[in-house]
């Protein structure tokens, strides 16, 4: 099996003095497709309005900075007026199914970034993600007979043409100060379901200088499980601190969103298929059963991270719960080595960690 799996950072997809918004094209990595994910990262700067739109993957929005309103039309849940608005933060991650109508504003003085990361099984395009507007120049009103615009909304057709033809903008715009005083607060209560912060969630693993690796699991957060099938993760590692070998029986996706570090990535036939420098702003994929190892620069790093089901079983390959426990003899001819060191080995994944701090191995 061959592919490039070396980390990359996005294109742009689209840039107004509202914001820009960038995306990972399939073209330029191919694991995206082979994967089935996709992503794209917005930067909304202040009174940047991104227009109501779709798309055709179930996807996660993890705030990486500044704050923002969102009005999210989720099938199933009460949109009533003003119900459907509601704020995300720094450190907030935000299930958008699939076919779900939102749109975004910045009500803050920093710039939003936002990186979206999705399940792109069902997608039009292998590894990316199809975006559908529903205002503005390439709206689907905007697309349909002025008649059909007049009949749907019970208005006559001069005011059908101006419904749809007044907005000039594609996707991002930025408002007016009078336009921005009618944007109303978030709505706290709505905020409270949809919205889960990651500092909210008890770390998984938590290793004094080390670092720590948190999951956002379906039973402190329902919707992400219910609704998207996905499960989220943030690992962050101190300086040189290591993230100890590991698999999943799914495709995994990780976003640099802090630091720096170096990344290996073992696929089939033992063969070391990525063994390279990462930084922030870049994405990598690691498909289903390759083992990937995460060691931090001495800045060190934070990755955010999707699998694609809330069902997908992770293989630890060191630390207490490694696969690699079994009884001694088993490991000793598995190893080739000596009784004295198998016991050693299992000593030492008895009492590891899947975290592991800076250690000089000289």
């Amino acid at each position: 099996m061959n592919m490039d799996l070396s980390p990359k950072f996005p294109a742009t997809f689209t840039e107004t003095e509202a914001g820009v918004y960038y995306h990972w094209a399939a073209a330029d990595s191919q694991v995206l497709g082979e994967a089935k994910v996709a992503a794209g990262k917005l930067v909304l700067r202040p009174q940047g309005f991104v227009l109501p739109h779709y798309a055709d993957c179930s996807k996660v929005g993890y705030v990486l900075e500044g704050k923002c309103g969102v009005a999210l039309t989720v099938p199933g849940i009460n949109t009533k007026e003003n119900m459907g608005y509601i704020g995300v933060k720094k450190g907030d991650v935000l299930p958008i199914p699939c076919g779900s109508v939102s749109s975004w504003y910045n009500y803050g003085d920093s710039d939003v970034v936002i990186i979206f990361m999705a399940d792109a099984t069902k997608a039009y395009v292998a590894g990316e993600i199809t975006y559908f507007l529903l205002t503005g120049q390439q709206g689907h009103l905007r697309a349909f007979s002025p008649e059909f615009i007049a009949k749907t909304y019970q208005i006559n057709a001069d005011k059908a043409k101006n419904l749809v033809g007044s907005q000039k903008g594609v996707l991002l715009i930025k408002l007016s100060e009078e336009e921005a005083r009618k944007i109303p607060n978030p709505n706290e209560e709505v905020s409270n379901i949809l919205v889960h912060n990651m500092d909210a969630s008890q770390p998984d693993v938590e290793v004094d200088n080390g670092g720590k690796l948190t999951t956002i699991k379906g039973t402190e957060f329902p919707l992400l499980e219910q609704v998207l099938g996905i499960d989220v993760s943030r690992l962050v590692l101190e300086s040189c601190a290591t993230r100890a070998p590991s698999y999943a029986t799914e495709s995994q996706v990780c976003y640099i969103a802090k630091g720096s570090g170096e990344v290996q990535i073992v696929g089939t036939n033992g063969k070391l298929v990525l063994n390279t420098k990462v930084e922030t702003g870049q994405l990598f994929v690691v498909p289903k059963l390759f083992a990937v190892v995460v060691s931090a620069d001495e800045q060190g790093i934070e990755l955010v991270s999707i699998v694609t089901s809330t069902r997908a079983a992770v293989g630890e390959i060191g630390g207490k719960n490694s696969v690699l426990k079994t009884i001694p003899s088993i490991l000793q001819m598995s190893f080739n080595v000596s009784q004295e060191s198998t016991q050693h080995f299992l000593q030492m994944l008895k009492t590891g960690t899947i975290i592991v701090p800076a250690m000089n191995l000289y």
